[in-house]
Order: C-alpha cells, then sequence, then structure tokens
C-alpha cells in the first residue's frame, strides 16, 4: 500500500505537533513488529484530527509517541518546536503536565477525589494555579458546576468524561489528546463530550487530536487520517459519518 505524508504548507510555528519519519518497533529479530513504518505527519494549531484505522494499524501507538507517552524507534517527533527525542525524562514529565491535555477512554479519575480535585490535580502537582475566568469558563460549557463536590463513584459515566475534559483543558495546554475518549459512553454522553471537544477547539483555539474508530465520532473532527499497516495511507477533510466509513470499508477490503 502506498504511504502518503500528511504535511501542510504552513510555517512550522502554527504546528501543535508534527511527527517525521516515525518508526516504532517492539521486539527484536522474527518476533519484531513494525508498529509504525515511517509516519509523517503535521498537526496544525486550532484543529481537530481524528486518527483512524483497521485494529493493529498503530493508530494508538502514533498517538502515545506525539503525546510523549511512548518513545519513537527513529525519526522525529515535536511539541511546537520541542524535539520530544531530546528530553531527559524529568523534562519529558514536564512537558506532559505542563503543555499536554489527556483524555482517556477510562477517564483515569482518582475515586478518592472530588471533581474539582481532580480537575485541578496536574496543576497542584506543577504547583500552578489554576487561571480562575479560564476554569469558571470552562466548567461553565462543561455543565459540571453543580457536580464538583461529587467523588467519580457519584457520577455518571458522562459526567466523569466531562470532568476529565475539564482536567484537560484547566491547564490551558497547547494540544490535548483523546485515546478513544468515547469507547465507554453511551450515544448521547459521546455526542455530548465530542461537543466539547468541538466546542474547545472553535471557541477556546485548542489542538484537539484523538484516536477512534467510530465515523461518528470522527465526523466533529476538521480532519480524519487513516493509517493501515503502520503507515498513513488516506487524509480526509470535511468529514461526514458516512464518508469516513466509505474510507474504513475500502482499507479494510485492501
Amino acid at each position: 500500500m502506498e504511504r502518503v505524508t500528511v504535511t501542510t504548507d504552513v510555517h512550522a510555528h502554527t504546528l501543535a505537533a508534527r511527527a517525521i519519519d516515525v518508526v516504532k518497533t517492539y521486539g527484536s529479530g522474527d518476533t519484531q513488529v513494525r508498529a509504525l513504518d515511517g509516519v509523517s505527519a503535521d498537526f496544525v494549531k486550532g484543529e481537530f484530527t481524528a486518527i483512524m484505522g483497521p485494529s493493529g494499524s498503530g493508530k494508538s501507538t502514533l498517538m502515545h509517541c506525539l503525546a510523549g507517552l511512548d518513545t519513537a524507534t527513529s525519526g522525529s517527533v515535536l511539541i511546537g518546536d520541542t524535539e520530544l527525542t531530546t528530553l531527559s525524562d524529568k523534562q519529558m514529565t514536564k512537558l506532559r503536565r505542563d503543555r499536554v491535555g489527556f483524555v482517556f477512554q477510562a477517564f483515569n479519575l482518582v475515586p478518592t477525589l472530588t471533581a474539582l480535585e481532580n480537575i485541578t490535580l496536574p496543576l497542584d502537582i506543577a504547583g500552578r494555579k489554576a487561571d480562575a475566568e479560564w476554569l469558571d469558563t470552562v466548567l461553565t460549557r462543561l455543565g459540571i458546576k453543580d457536580r464538583l463536590t461529587h467523588r467519580p463513584g457519584e457520577l455518571s459515566g458522562g459526567q466523569q468524561q466531562r470532568v476529565a475534559c475539564a482536567r484537560a483543558l484547566a491547564g490551558q495546554p497547547e494540544i490535548i489528546f483523546g485515546d478513544e475518549p468515547t469507547g465507554n459512553l453511551d450515544s448521547h454522553s459521546s455526542g455530548e463530550v465530542l461537543s466539547i471537544l468541538r466546542a474547545s477547539v472553535d471557541e477556546f483555539h485548542q489542538t484537539v487530536v484523538i484516536v477512534t474508530h467510530d465515523p461518528r465520532a470522527a465526523a466533529y473532527a476538521d480532519r480524519v487520517v487513516f493509517l493501515a499497516d503502520g503507515k498513513i495511507v488516506d487524509e480526509l477533510r470535511g468529514p461526514t459519518a458516512e464518508s469516513v466509513l466509505d474510507r474504513m470499508k475500502s482499507l479494510e477490503t485492501v
């Protein structure tokens, strides 16, 4: 299958993240798996990108490398103008804490903390104070101001994911990554969370990158990047659920 390089004509300062010829292998010898096979892609500031592909295509691996949760075997990964491969463990931890937001399928909330304590936890660990006006805007937009004293076990799945979204937004990160952020939610809650991520781009000028298998979720994005066998093979702008589904079907029959 022909490899597609997804790049832009814009100057690098408008990029929130960039992958350049990224290779990621696991294992060695006969058992080696090449999860990413020379992936190059640009992620523009203020844009919502969905990464899709068949099971085992490398989409989660790409996101984990972009987010600094995994290390590329070769190639370059940048957040803004910072090359991740040159960072020490301590520097990487600081970058993830200060410049990147995460929304995961499993919510990853601390069960003994209230919703508000979960939201501000990364900032508290960093010794930073949340911007009160910004935090109020986020909490209002997410509709969880009346749930801030509740612990995760007292919240519905959709409410827990809204708390996770607020945590990702609270520190005003350069880029937000979501790994199947609606995977554990019903269709109504999924739509709410995706609307929030869409609004964070449109209203808050955030940059969002999610991995999803759901064409309806991908339709909230500005563009969809498709992976197959560890390579980017296609890109779709202005996606609809139908156009994404058609593209996914064509990948799975190749």
